[in-house]
């Protein structure tokens, strides 16, 4: 909380600070353009890097994977998103950062690293556990009567 705390207090203050020093170097009018001209082309390169992402979800949902880490990656570009939106040149500075595909990919195998260690749980009812490797042998079985596991139970009172 007082992490959060001091993002709200900080961040400002020292996006205030810039544009009072960019302004007074290059003027009002120009500082202004380029707050704008860096939301403009942030957003540009955000919808292009974000339909880049949505491919690589389709793709991975059509294998039967599951897309973690494009999830994550489109978590990341649409917290840059918002950053390039907020007027100041820290912010976009930020929101540049996680535009950056090396770096946003560095960033999302740190949260999966973190993430990992949850091998199972429960999302939104449906029951989820993290992929094992080696050979899975699927099949059914029916007891010495001849019924299957789950007919008996049926026919169970």
């Amino acid at each position: 909380m007082r992490f959060l705390l001091l993002i709200f207090i900080i961040v400002p203050i020292v996006e205030m600070w810039l544009l009072i020093q960019v302004g007074g170097v290059i003027g009002a009018v120009p500082t202004i353009a380029a707050v704008l001209l860096t939301a403009v082309i942030g957003l540009a390169l955000l919808r292009r890097q974000g339909l880049s992402t949505l491919l690589r979800v389709n793709q991975r949902m059509e294998s039967g994977e599951l897309p973690a880490e494009e999830m994550l990656e489109g978590i990341v570009l649409a917290v840059s998103g918002a950053l390039l939106l907020t007027p100041g040149f820290f912010t976009d500075a930020i929101g540049f950062a996680g535009l950056t595909p090396v770096l946003r990919q560095w960033l999302v195998r740190r949260l999966v690293g973190r993430v990992s260690m949850f091998q199972g749980g429960v999302v939104g009812g449906a029951s989820f556990r993290e992929e094992t490797k080696g050979n899975t042998l699927e099949g059914e079985y029916w007891n010495e009567d001849g019924q299957r596991e789950d007919e008996q139970r049926k026919d169970e009172p």
